[in-house]
């Protein structure tokens, strides 16, 4: 069974595709910079804050007690959240934006412990306790919010296709029906499929990963998620993929926190309007090389 790619020269793949596909949302590429740096300088993006106190936040006080912060992220998703099998190093925009979130707590990369958390298992793991919060392309949504709460949101994107690129019948989502698709068990993706889409078969798989394998393997028509995603699958192999059609929803992205825990949600939600400037130099670092031109979104109140 034939393996995707490894990640190669994808910054340059990204800005190509780009072009090709006329997307209106932020894509994966590879950082310029050092980890924590900005593509030019070895500047750090953010500094560790110390002495930070935070009363009435459950999550702080564990984080204090355990002196470390565990996150759950993603780590196969180029430019967002992906570790590299060789070197173990994670890279991504929401890598960073974790990352972020730790310093502004008072914590370094030598005090995070990243956890790769699947779609499905998102919720479950903040309700038990197993990450502190989680950060990765986690969609801000009223059925989630019953279980846990969000800050954010911190990026936009919208869902869109992949397909092989010998694809000729699938050119947007109004070419679905009949055909097989393929996302994460429990993305937003997959559920507006299923949904919204009777005449459209679903598989739905623990990671993007397994999905793209599928379809490079002709065992589904398509894959699924928030184009953003996508574009950096397209990218690893532009011989064998590509994105069709625009964004057909509207996907935001939230850091998942424990339900009640408005503390902390005040918190990172009033780090998150320090003005855009740290956002910018994430951004930059990783998605910049794509040539979008993306501003911070407004956090939701």
């Amino acid at each position: 069974m034939r393996k995707t790619r490894a990640l190669a020269g994808v910054g340059l793949a990204v800005a190509a595709l780009l072009a090709l596909t006329g997307c209106n949302s932020g894509s994966p590429t590879s950082p310029g910079g050092g980890e924590g740096t900005t593509p030019t300088s070895d500047k750090p993006l953010f500094e560790v804050a110390k002495d930070v106190k935070l009363t009435g936040s459950p999550t702080f006080d564990r984080i204090a007690k355990n002196g470390k912060i565990t996150i759950g992220v993603k780590e196969d998703q180029p430019g967002l959240g992906y570790k590299d099998a060789t070197t173990g190093k994670r890279s991504g925009f929401d890598i960073d934006i974790a990352r972020w979130v730790a310093a502004s707590l008072g914590y370094g990369d030598d005090k995070i412990e990243f956890k790769a958390i699947p779609s499905a298992n998102r919720e479950q793991a903040i309700v038990n306790g197993d990450v502190d919060y989680y950060v990765g392309t986690y969609s801000i949504t009223d059925k989630r919010k019953q279980v846990i709460d969000f800050a954010g949101p911190y990026f936009v994107t919208g869902q869109g296709l992949l397909v092989r690129k010998s694809e000729t019948a699938i050119k947007s989502e109004k070419d679905l029906a009949g055909k097989t698709v393929c996302s994460a068990t429990g993305s937003t993706p997959l559920q507006n499929i299923q949904q919204n889409f009777p005449n459209t078969k679903t598989v739905g798989l623990d990671v993007y990963s397994a999905c793209v394998e599928q379809l490079i393997n002709k065992q589904v028509d398509a894959v699924t998620t928030d184009q953003a995603i996508l574009i950096g699958y397209a990218a690893q192999d532009p011989e064998e993929l590509k994105v069709v059609g625009q964004p057909f929803t509207t996907e935001k992205y939230g850091v998942g926190l424990t339900k009640g825990d408005t503390a902390l949600q005040t918190f990172i939600d009033k780090m998150f309007t320090d003005g855009g400037s740290t956002w910018k130099a994430i951004f930059d670092k990783n998605l910049g090389a794509s040539g979008m031109k993306l501003t911070q979104p407004a956090v939701e109140k």
